[in-house]
This record gives C-alpha cells, structure tokens and sequence, in this order.
C-alpha cells in the first residue's frame, strides 16, 4: 500500500531540500526514521487496569501493540519498584509510521480545543522532534465512551536530519502544522 505522505516526501520535500540545503546526493536528504509514541502510567502501581487500558488506546491510535515499559530503578517517594509496570511504548516505522504521521498532523492536531499551531522549537539538537499531546480523544479512532480516563503521551519524530534547523524543514514540508510568525532557528 503506497502511502500519500511517503511520495509527498519524495516527490516534493526531497528535491525542496536539496536546492535549500545544498545537498548533491539523494542520499544526504533527511528522513523519518521512527516515530516512538510514549505513555507514562502512574497511575498503574495502584490501578492495574489502568495500563490495560492504556495498551487498547494506543494499540487502536498506532494500529501496533504497544510494549510495556518497566521502572529501570526503585524510588521510594514515588512507591515505585524496579521491574513495575510503569507506561507503554510504540515503535513506529514505514507503513505504520507514515500512515500515524498523516492521521497526526492533518486529523488529529488540528481537532485539538483552540489549536494554533504547535512550537517549532521542540527539537533536540540533532533533528528529532518531540510533541505532548494532553488527550487521546484527539484521535477520532478513540470512542470517547470507552476510554477510563483522559491521558496525555509524548510522540517523538526521529528524523535522520543533521541539526534541528534541517529537521524542522523536513517536518514542514511535510505538512507539521506549526506555529507561524515564529523564529525559526
């Protein structure tokens, strides 16, 4: 399955970049790499349903099961054990990657209450791109019905841009609904 975005990339932003970057090889263009979608649940210590939960939403957001991540250490102000359940992960690349970019940026962001735009300054330093999002129910996959609760999650962009100025670039033309009237670094 050919995706819209995937040959919007190739056909349009690629050779924008070239001329704009002065890049002479194809292979020197920066590119998605990976989209990581990461939900922290804090809530699960003390509600195990609660990550149940979260793995139907992100699975029915991603179209993937996403991974469950575990506490790497103990910290005793929290009540976390190492090994506990504490969020879920997704990985996201070609196909599936494409597909969850274009539903982000063209559906989901823009339903968001009083939406402007999103900071173009959330990058790195090495081109990747990280966004909260505050609710899942920005996603019309998400039947508001059945959800437990509102949870925000972090989707980062990798990109294999260089510097975050070529990264921005990328996400740009590729349709990131980002702020305008900004400075652009």
């Amino acid at each position: 399955m050919s995706h819209y975005l995937k040959e919007h990339y190739q056909n349009e932003a690629v050779p924008a970049m070239m001329k704009e970057f002065n890049l002479s090889n194809v292979m020197q263009v920066p590119k998605v790499k990976k989209i990581v979608v990461n939900v922290g649940v804090g809530e699960a210590l003390d509600n195990a349903k609660a990550l149940d939960a979260v793995v139907e939403d992100i699975s029915v957001i991603t179209g993937q099961r996403p991974i469950i991540t575990k506490a790497r250490k103990s910290i005793a102000s929290f009540k976390l054990r190492e090994g506990r359940s504490i969020g879920v992960k997704v990985t996201l690349r070609g196909e599936k990657m494409w597909s969850f970019l274009d539903r982000l940026m063209n559906i989901a962001l823009p339903r968001t209450r009083d939406f402007r735009g999103i900071s173009p300054n959330s990058f790195d330093g090495r081109g990747n791109f990280t966004l909260g999002v505050l609710e899942q129910l920005i996603f019309p996959e998400i039947d508001y019905d059945k959800i437990d609760k509102i949870r925000g999650f972090e989707i980062t962009v990798v990109t294999t841009a260089p510097d975050d100025q070529q990264g921005r670039r990328l996400l740009q033309l590729l349709g990131m609904p980002f702020v305008r009237g900004e400075q652009y670094g």
